[in-house]
């Protein structure tokens, strides 16, 4: 046995340990530092060098926009601002055919945008919407689908910090990411709402909208829509410029992305300190700690994946495995199916940034290859990995929303089954025409 594994190369003992790692349950970012070292030792490298390729991974420019956003996400949330921002969406479209289910829709894409992550969201907004939708005639399992299949989405909308993670790997431009996965974003909502009508609902609109307003009251309840909706807008005004201001800046030139992440924060805390004088040392310090927890767990994988990498180079893992693929098939089409398929049962089990540093640096030279866009297949890959997080048996947002609800794990998976379906449908398309992707960059220049 021990003559047969010696016969298989480092690296690929490493891939080996990697997943045999994570089928014990040892966490993502301890696989990834233990199969690495474990490789470097049969390669026969010291373990001194450890620390300067972990130094060099995060030693990153690029790499600050994640902390930041997080903080952004941390502070909007405990400020009060993304609460208004809520609101007035309510406000807008609560009436509409769909009721709540539009509504939940609207804030679960916007929130995990702000938020960064896609199971932190299900986890913050989901008790309310969720009860919100059952008032309004939608059975608790669709309504928990529905919140889990929106938060996923967050890692395609801007600002990404997946899709900030795919430029640092693949040396893509981040603002054009950014501004490419606007459209695609947007559809993969507009797929959820062609969900609704099976929902069955028995109800009218109203029972929802009043159920939110105990759990988050409105100030302005009672008056009149107009006067409802001038109000709500009026004071959200502030967030709802947030996408405006970092979008705007990057692509104007003002600032790069990573410079937009340090704007946002500041953004938030001079509209939650002078505006709406929420900012309180208390809410700061929960903001602050939330954002280095969540920094950290990112940055970990960030760090023990260098030393992965650089094991995948030594050993020319990406030659050996990107030229496998090219081989499968001369037809581009055929092979962009298998790395699709590769990422959606990858996410099913790992999170997106893991994915991307063990995957990505295989599939990069296939995508120069066969002359595809990095900017396009960077959005249909967060779109893949999105996806993942709703997709049994190990959807981490499936079992978010089922811990949320007491719902069992089945019965979430169940309720999300429409949605992933059309998800699959919306992926498709978003591979099919990457004009969807490509237009906006184009127009603006990029």
């Amino acid at each position: 046995m021990f003559e047969a594994l010696s016969s298989i190369p480092a690296g690929t003992q490493m891939v080996i340990a990697f997943f045999l790692l994570m089928a014990i349950g040892v966490p993502v970012a301890f696989s990834l530092g233990l199969s690495a070292l474990f490789a470097m030792w049969l390669i026969g490298f010291g373990f001194d060098l450890a620390g300067d390729l972990i130094a060099s991974g995060i030693a990153k420019y690029s790499l600050l926009a994640i902390p930041f956003f997080i903080l952004a996400g941390a502070l909007m949330g405990s400020l009060g601002i993304a609460e208004r921002m809520i609101r007035f969406f309510r406000v807008l479209i609560g009436s509409l055919p769909g009721g709540m289910g539009v509504v939940g829709t609207v804030v679960c894409l916007f929130w995990g945008a702000v938020s960064g992550s896609g199971p932190a969201s299900v986890a913050a907004i989901g008790p309310m919407l969720i009860r919100a939708m059952e008032e309004d005639g939608y059975s608790r399992p669709f309504a928990a689908g529905l919140v889990s299949t929106g938060a996923a989405f967050s890692i395609v909308i801007p600002p990404s910090i997946g899709l900030v993670i795919f430029g640092v790997i693949a040396e893509t431009s981040i603002s054009d990411l950014f501004i490419a996965a606007i459209i695609p974003g947007a559809f993969m909502g507009l797929t959820m709402l062609a969900v609704l009508p099976l929902a069955g609902r028995g109800q009218t609109g109203a029972r929802g909208r009043a159920a939110l307003d105990r759990l988050s009251p409105d100030p302005y309840a009672g008056q009149s829509y107009p006067s409802r909706l001038w109000h709500s807008f009026r004071d959200s005004f502030w967030g709802l410029l947030t996408p405006v201001v970092i979008l705007g800046g990057i692509y104007s030139g003002i600032f790069t992305p990573t410079e937009a992440a340090l704007v946002a924060t500041v953004y938030a805390l001079a509209v939650g300190g002078i505006v709406y004088r929420t900012l309180t040392v208390k809410g700061l310090y929960e903001s602050l700690a939330d954002a280095a927890s969540s920094s950290a767990v990112v940055m970990m994988v960030v760090a023990y994946a260098s030393l992965f990498g650089w094991v995948v180079t030594v050993e020319d893992l990406v030659g050996s495995y990107s030229t496998a693929l090219l081989g499968l098939s001369d037809k581009g089409a055929v092979i962009l199916i298998v790395i699709m398929l590769i990422l959606l049962i990858a996410g099913m089990f790992m999170d997106a940034v893991t994915v991307m540093f063990i995957s990505l640096p295989i599939f990069m030279p296939v995508v120069r290859e066969l002359g595809w866009d990095p900017v396009w297949f960077g959005v249909l890959t967060m779109v893949n990995l999105a996806i993942g997080l709703i997709t049994p048996p190990v959807g981490i947002n499936l079992y978010v929303a089922a811990n949320v609800t007491k719902l069992s794990i089945e019965r979430v998976a169940k309720g999300a089954l429409p949605f992933l379906l059309a998800s699959l449908v919306g992926l498709a398309v978003v591979a099919m025409f990457p004009e969807l992707s490509l237009y906006l960059v184009r127009a603006l220049g990029g």
